[in-house]
């Protein structure tokens, strides 16, 4: 893994013994020795701490940057205000499929900071430097600044013990000073389910935040986590996974993210299809499956209605630490009854499992 690009934090990792592993071309943290479930359990009930700076930072910047995305990506810009964050969708313009999906940080109007999956990041600048008018800049900043995740129900107390502001709005974000080191902007967002921020500062101040968390969170049975536990928290949230669960090939209408498109916005990439998509309704839609028995699904076992007659495939399966059951997303024909139970191919043995809509646990993500 030579070539791989490395986090600002590679050293303090190999340090504490972490595993890694592949994600987009970058070699992150997959876990510590504490191990995934571990790791899952300590943001469910206390704190972790995650470096996720292999996700890509794309700046819209100069008047009509906050325009330009709007007239883009998925979502409306206009549902939300200056210093806030948007769950949003990169659709390719000819086939609604999805490219990537991100997350939009709307300074004002002239600067918005996209955060797209790190295999995609340059792919989602690429296609928004091709339609940019005179005088928006699209730059691609993805090795430039590091991204801590502090998230658990004592993320607020590990926050407060750096002078760093917390307790804000879910979705919202403030600008701030660390120490005297540097700036870091604190979002109240993650991929997690429970409470909890996102940090994003510039690479040379990296080492003081992560060193400052990890001792703030001490008290509090902060572990440091890994991108394994990172899956199996989203997988429980039935949060969707870019190149597994999404694609180019699934649209938002499938996947169940139509509250992430502006359909009344006069434009956005994809419009038309997608639209015409929703009226006639999708012919598959992402759904969660929770094991009946021991059965723990992994992507690419197959989905039966009966035996011998396949359905789809898994898309994303783990085994939930917080249910103590294996459980899955598939894409499911919507021809099939939303409570029907359906079979997964376990390793040669049909495993029965129940149809649901995720979340598979509740959430305190909007916890106030």
């Amino acid at each position: 893994m030579t070539d791989l690009l490395t986090s600002p934090l590679h050293d303090r990792h190999v340090a504490l013994g972490a595993k890694f592993a592949e994600f987009g071309g970058w070699s992150m943290p997959l876990e510590y020795p504490s191990g995934v479930v571990k790791e899952h359990t300590a943001v469910r009930e206390a704190v972790g701490l995650f470096d996720v700076s292999h996700l890509g930072k794309v700046l819209v910047s100069g008047p009509g940057a906050a325009d330009l995305v709007n007239a883009t990506l998925s979502n409306d810009l206009g549902r939300v205000g200056h210093g806030k964050a948007q769950y949003t969708l990169c659709c390719d313009a000819e086939t609604g499929g999805i490219v990537d999906d991100l997350i939009a940080y709307f300074h004002n109007d002239s600067h918005v900071l996209l955060v797209p999956n790190a295999a995609n990041s340059a792919e989602v600048a690429r296609r928004l430097q091709a339609v940019a008018p005179e005088g928006v800049t699209v730059r691609d900043h993805h090795r430039e600044y590091v991204v801590l995740a502090v998230q658990g129900t004592r993320s607020d107390e590990v926050l407060e013990a750096l002078g760093l502001p917390a307790g804000h709005d879910y979705m919202s974000f403030v600008e701030a000073q660390f120490r005297d080191v540097g700036g870091v902007v604190v979002c109240r967002t993650g991929y997690t389910g429970e409470r909890g921020y996102e940090l994003i500062a510039k690479n040379d101040i990296a080492g003081p935040l992560w060193d400052a968390l990890m001792e703030a969170g001490a008290q509090h049975g902060m572990l440091a986590c890994g991108l394994g536990a990172r899956d199996t928290l989203r997988t429980e949230m039935g949060y969707p996974l870019h190149g597994q669960d999404i694609s180019l090939d699934v649209t938002p209408n499938q996947a169940g993210l139509g509250w992430a498109v502006g359909w009344k916005k006069d434009a956005f990439w994809g419009k038309d299809v997608l639209a015409a998509e929703r009226a006639a309704g999708p012919k598959r839609r992402l759904r969660g499956l929770v094991a009946v028995g021991r059965g723990i699904p992994r992507p690419g076992m197959g989905v039966t209605l009966v035996a011998d007659v396949p359905l789809c495939d898994i898309t994303s399966g783990t085994f939930s630490p917080t249910l103590k059951k294996g459980i899955g997303l598939a894409l499911v024909p919507t021809f099939v009854d939303p409570d029907a139970e359906l079979g997964v191919d376990v390793r040669g043995r049909r495993e029965i499992f129940r149809s649901v809509k995720p979340p598979f646990v509740d959430t305190s993500v909007r916890e106030s």
